[in-house]
């Protein structure tokens, strides 16, 4: 056998396996490893599974996840998601489908210092979805806004999936975060004229809130004032230079504890939670980044990353043409992979691609980025619909799904913005 059939037979034995419930993590390590072991030497796959362990673990990169996942698990048990959600209620919940649009806004802000979307959809659910229901919300506009909501954080900083594209692809996390903020407020927006566009067809989906008063307004500003400011000082000084990444993950940490004993709600068993899920999920995406790793050296010895560079440019296909396809590709995987999945399998085939065809390594971690989180409210996967589902029962699968469509056809509309228009991208990042 060729190292290309070698190689594709290691990706169709890594999909089996998947499709087998086997831990990505894992999958990728073992197919990897035994692929690797094939193509070069036992003893050379030895070595660079050790070098890959030394490199993952002396990586100041990786610093920011167990530090940002600590920071939002401190800010989640200080009730950050409910004093968002009042928050944006009260100035837009006048408005038809306010509520929804309050949702939106919550959730922007609660994924800026969650760094989750599955975490921000679950959040969401719980705090936004009685609300909305109690003022006789169409349960589909009410279900659909969480789960869209929720895909926010993957452009918000400090998003996960920006570290771990910034990990795999050697791209500055940095200027990841930075490239994250315009879209993300961007998308907020999309979203937000999605349901006044729906209200506006069905006036009884979202009926007008209670009024607040002026003093009302600002008072709610109160119980957020100081998570914004953190989140300001901590996105704004890896934009000005200020700090690295690390460094402001450290300082995020650090202002989680002051705010969260300030509002008097750090107690032990909420420090002892908050330590434990951050060690928890920080193991579990280590094995997926270590996993991966190893998966990108045995993909690499089998050259199909050269042969689809020399494909492609063979073809005569215009660059813009292969993108579109590249982005297609992912938005079906996304009906049948999660988020971590797809960025993980499709990035040491893709990105030497993207690169070689000259678009910027940020632009298109954005882009994938993007898709990869549209895969969480996309049947039959959608994650994000899954855990909204756990959380509220009594709405069916379908009801949820159908209330996601239009902010589907927000999300294809919003990537044909940044496709269009790189500058809303690259701008930050280039200052």
């Amino acid at each position: 056998m060729t190292s290309v059939m070698i190689g594709f037979a290691g990706l169709g034995l890594l999909f089996g396996f998947i499709a087998l419930g086997m831990p990505i993590g894992f999958a990728m390590g073992l197919v990897g490893a035994a692929g690797f072991a094939l193509l070069v030497s036992l003893d050379a796959t030895v070595v660079r599974i050790g070098v890959t362990a030394y490199d993952l673990a002396t990586n100041h990169a990786i610093g920011t996840i167990p530090l940002f996942l600590f920071m939002a698990h401190l800010l989640f048990a200080s009730g950050i998601g409910r004093d968002l959600y009042d928050f944006a209620a009260r100035w837009l919940g006048r408005r038809r489908g306010g509520l929804a649009m309050a949702t939106i806004g919550a959730s922007s802000g609660f994924a800026a210092v969650s760094a989750s979307s599955l975490a921000t959809t679950a959040t969401m659910g719980l705090v936004a979805m009685p609300e909305m229901r109690k003022h006789n919300y169409n349960a589909s506009l009410a279900s659909g806004s969480v789960v869209a909501g929720g895909t926010i954080g993957s452009l918000i900083p400090p998003s996960g999936m920006f570290i771990i594209y910034g990990i795999l692809t050697e791209t500055s996390i940095g200027k990841m975060f930075a490239a994250g903020i315009v879209p993300g407020i961007l998308l907020a927006l999309f979203y937000i004229i999605t349901i006044a566009i729906w209200c506006r067809i069905d006036p009884n989906a979202g009926p007008r809130g209670p009024r607040y008063s002026w003093r009302e307004k600002l008072w709610s500003f109160t119980h957020t004032g100081e998570v914004i400011v953190l989140f300001a000082l901590v996105m704004g000084g890896i934009v000005l230079g200020w700090f690295t990444p690390t460094e402001a993950g450290a300082i995020g940490a650090f202002g989680a504890i002051i705010i969260s004993a300030a509002r008097r709600r750090l107690t032990w068993a909420a420090a002892r939670h908050a330590i434990y899920s951050t060690l928890k999920t920080t193991g579990m995406i280590f094995g997926i980044l270590f996993g991966a790793l190893v998966f990108n050296s045995f993909v690499t010895a089998s050259t199909i990353p050269l042969h689809i560079v020399n494909f492609v440019t063979e073809s005569g296909l215009p660059p813009m043409a292969v993108l579109l396809m590249v982005l297609a590709v992912y938005f079906v995987l996304g009906m049948v992979l999660d988020a971590s999945a797809m960025m993980t399998l499709t990035i040491p085939l893709f990105f030497p691609l993207m690169m070689n065809l000259g678009f910027d390594a940020v632009l298109f971690g954005v882009l994938v980025v993007r898709m990869t989180e549209i895969a969480l409210i996309t049947p039959p996967v959608g994650m994000n619909v899954y855990v909204l589902s756990g959380v509220v029962k009594d709405i069916s699968l379908d009801k949820i799904f159908k209330g996601a469509l239009p902010f589907v056809v927000a999300d294809v509309f919003h990537v044909a913005l940044l496709i269009a228009f790189p500058i809303i991208v690259l701008w930050l990042p280039g200052l």
